[in-house]
C-alpha cells in the first residue's frame, strides 16, 4: 500500500447478486462512495477456489465456531458438536454458496477502502444490517432463515474483514498484474491538497 489513499479490499459479489440483477446497484453504491475499481471480473468458483477463500486457521475456527455456539445458546438450541466442528459446518455451507453460479471478484481501492466497504455492505446476518445498507437494503434473508435449512445465508456480498484479511484473498482472485494502476479524475477532488486552490489560480490577473 503506497499511502491510506491506496488501501484496497477484496469484495465478491456472489451468486444472488447476480442471478437477481443487483450487480449495478450495488457496484453504483461503492463508486458513488468515492471507491475506486482497480479490478474485476466474472468467474464461477470451483470448489478450490472456495475452500482457499474460506480458509481458516485453527484459532480461526475457534472463534466462528464459538460465536455460533453463542448465537445456538442465545436461541435456546441444544449444544451437540465441538465449537471447530461448528465452524467446519459454516464452512462447507459457505464452500457451496459460493459454487452455486457466477460472481464478480473486484477490488476497490481508496482512503479506509476495507472499512468504508464494510459499513456500505452491512452485518454478515441481513436481518441485523442498518438501514441503508446493501445487505439491509436488498435481501430478505437471515441467519435464522438460513440454519433452518441448513444452509449459507444469502447476503449478497463479500468484503474483506482486515488487511490481513484482505492481502490474502487478493492473492486468491487476482494475479498482480490483473491489479490496474491509474488516476480517477474524482481523487483530485477527493483527496488533493491543492484542489481548494484551485479558484485562486483561475482568478488571477
Amino acid at each position: 500500500m503506497k499511502t491510506h489513499y491506496h488501501e484496497r479490499s477484496l469484495v465478491l459479489l456472489k451468486p444472488d447478486s447476480i442471478q437477481r440483477g443487483l450487480i449495478g446497484e450495488i457496484i453504483s453504491r461503492f463508486e458513488k462512495k468515492g471507491l475506486k475499481i482497480v479490478a474485476m471480473k466474472m468467474i464461477w468458483p470451483t470448489k478450490k477456489i472456495a475452500m482457499d477463500h474460506y480458509f481458516w486457521s485453527d484459532e480461526e475456527k475457534e472463534g466462528t465456531g464459538n460465536r455460533t455456539i453463542e448465537a445456538y445458546l442465545a436461541k435456546g438450541l441444544k449444544i451437540t458438536k465441538t465449537a471447530k466442528e461448528y465452524a467446519e459446518d459454516v464452512q462447507r455451507r459457505m464452500y457451496s454458496y459460493l459454487q452455486t453460479g457466477p460472481i464478480i471478484a473486484m477490488v476497490l481501492e481508496g482512503a479506509h477502502a476495507i472499512e468504508q466497504v464494510r459499513k456500505l455492505v452491512g452485518h454478515g446476518n441481513p436481518l441485523a444490517a442498518d438501514v441503508g445498507t446493501i445487505r439491509a437494503d436488498l435481501t430478505i434473508d437471515s441467519y435464522v432463515v438460513a440454519d433452518e435449512v441448513d444452509r449459507a445465508a444469502r447476503n449478497l456480498v463479500h468484503a474483506s474483514g482486515n488487511l490481513q484479511e484482505a492481502e490474502r484473498e487478493l492473492k486468491v482472485w487476482f494475479k498482480e498484474e490483473e491489479l490496474v494502476d491509474y488516476d480517477l479524475a474524482i481523487e483530485k477532488i477527493l483527496y488533493d491538497k491543492d484542489w481548494e486552490k484551485l479558484r485562486e489560480k483561475l482568478v488571477e490577473p
